[in-house]
């Protein structure tokens, strides 16, 4: 009834405005911190429409969540950044078998590269900071937020991958 392109343009609209939400709106965040479930929406959308088109709907949302809740602090790391997590989340979901180990090794990527890795080192240009004065407090909620991550993929992606094919 509707063309693939009509269904990823409204799946996109959809997952995007999702992201944006739990990222900005249903978040704890300080100026180096951020806990959110804003990860959900774009790894879902990656076991649906494969890495290319999640890197580029997860740094359409992170343009468009900074416009609306952080105006005139738009920095393009942080886009970069989202971007590569969407690539990393379709690398290790999209057409595969999710298992523990998959979930592990993507989310542990992203915790670790993403995360720790580029973010800290974008808060740290941003702010004038050293990035060893924001490394610890950053390092701790990656592990805590680990085993999260890993368990509630986990749930949704079991009933997900019942009802929905991946989309082309």
């Amino acid at each position: 009834m509707f063309s693939s392109k009509t269904k990823t343009v409204v799946f996109s609209g959809v997952f995007i405005a999702l992201t944006v939400i739990l990222t900005h709106v249903f978040a704890i965040q300080t100026p180096f911190l951020r806990i959110s479930f804003g990860f959900l929406p774009i790894a879902v959308f990656a076991m649906l429409f494969g890495p290319w088109k999640t890197g580029l709907m997860a740094a359409i949302a992170d343009i468009l969540g900074g416009m609306i809740f952080s105006p005139g602090l738009f920095f393009p790391g942080f886009t970069l950044s989202a971007f590569l997590a969407g690539i990393i989340y379709g690398y290790f979901f999209y057409k595969k078998k999710i298992s523990i180990k998959t979930l592990f090794i993507a989310s542990s990527l992203i915790l670790l590269f993403i995360d720790l890795g580029l973010n800290t080192i974008w808060l740290s240009m941003l702010y004038n900071k050293a990035a060893e004065a924001i490394i610890v407090s950053r390092t701790i909620k990656s592990l805590l937020m680990l085993p999260i991550h890993i368990f509630l993929l986990y749930m949704v992606h079991k009933p997900l991958l019942l009802y929905y094919k991946p989309l082309k």
